[in-house]
C-alpha cells in the first residue's frame, strides 16, 4: 500500500516531504488538496485534519502532520532503499544532522518564508537590496499617491522584508563559514538538513530582490547549486507546475 501525502506540492511543506520521498525511491500516491478552498477539502482529509493544515501524511497506521517528522520516518523507515545518506550511517552524523535540521526548523524557515511573503505584496520592480547590507528600507516615493489603507499595508511588507532580511543575512553569514569547511550543512554528504531548505531557498533564489543573500556568498551560492540540481528537487518542481490547458476539440 503506497505512502499516501495530502496537500498540494506548492506548500513548503509538502514540496519538502515529496522531494524525501523521491531521494528514498517510495512509492507514494499524492492526493492534491487546496488548503485556500474551505469546504470543497476533500472529506477524508477533513477527518485527518479537521483543523485543515495544509500536509497530512499516511504510511501504513502511521499518520503526521509535521513535514519534518515525516523526513525522519521516510528516512529511517526506509533507510536501506534510495539515496542512504540521507539521515547519516551513525550516532555522530544523525547528530550534526540534527543540529542542522532544527537551525532550519528555528532560524532559517520562518524569516525565510516572511520574505516570500512580503515579496508576493511588493512590487517586482521595486529595488530591494537582498544581499549583505544592513539599515531599514526607505518607503518608496510611488507609495506616496496610494490610499492609505494600501500604504499601511506596503509599509507593513518593507518592514517584514528589511526584518526577515536582516535575520537571513546574519544566519547566512554562518552558513557561509560552514560551507566553507564542508560540502552540506551536516559534512561531506547530502542530507535531509540540506534537504529541507529547498521549498523557501527555492523562492528565495528565483526573485531577483532577494536572490542576492544567496548569490553573493560564495560557499551558500555553490551549495545551492548543488542542493537544487538533484533529481528529486527537479521532480517536485514539475509537480509545482500548474497543469496544461487541454486542447480545443
Amino acid at each position: 500500500m503506497p505512502v499516501k501525502v495530502f496537500g498540494s506540492p506548492t506548500s513548503a511543506e509538502v514540496a519538502r516531504v515529496l522531494a524525501c520521498l523521491f531521494e528514498k525511491d517510495v512509492e507514494f500516491q499524492l492526493i492534491r488538496v487546496d488548503s485556500f478552498r474551505g469546504p470543497k477539502r476533500l472529506p477524508q482529509y477533513l477527518k485527518l485534519q479537521p483543523h485543515g493544515e495544509a500536509l497530512t501524511f499516511e504510511d501504513g497506521n502511521v499518520t503526521l502532520v509535521e513535514s519534518r517528522k515525516m523526513l525522519r520516518h521516510i528516512a529511517e523507515k526506509y533507510k536501506n532503499q534510495g539515496y542512504r545518506e540521507l539521515f547519516g550511517p551513525g550516532a555522530l552524523e544523525r547528530a550534526s544532522i540534527e543540529q542542522w535540521l532544527q537551525t532550519e526548523a528555528q532560524s532559517f524557515d520562518i524569516p525565510s518564508a516572511d520574505m516570500v511573503y512580503s515579496l508576493a505584496y511588493l512590487p517586482p520592480d521595486m529595488p530591494l537590496d537582498g544581499g549583505r547590507g544592513g539599515g531599514g528600507l526607505p518607503v518608496p516615493a510611488a507609495t506616496s499617491g496610494m490610499n492609505p489603507t494600501h500604504r499601511q499595508k506596503m509599509e507593513e511588507m518593507l518592514q517584514l522584508f528589511d526584518k526577515s532580511r536582516r535575520e537571513l543575512s546574519k544566519l547566512l553569514d554562518i552558513y557561509e563559514q560552514r560551507l566553507g569547511e564542508e560540502a552540506f550543512l551536516a559534512g561531506a554528504k547530502f542530507t535531509v538538513a540540506d534537504l529541507s531548505h529547498l521549498p523557501n531557498a527555492d523562492r528565495l533564489a528565483a526573485d531577483p530582490r532577494s536572490a542576492r543573500l544567496i548569490q553573493s556568498r560564495r560557499n551558500v551560492s555553490r551549495w545551492w547549486d548543488a542542493i537544487s540540481r538533484r533529481d528529486s528537487w527537479t521532480r517536485v518542481k514539475e509537480l509545482q507546475r500548474p497543469p496544461s490547458a487541454e486542447a480545443p476539440f
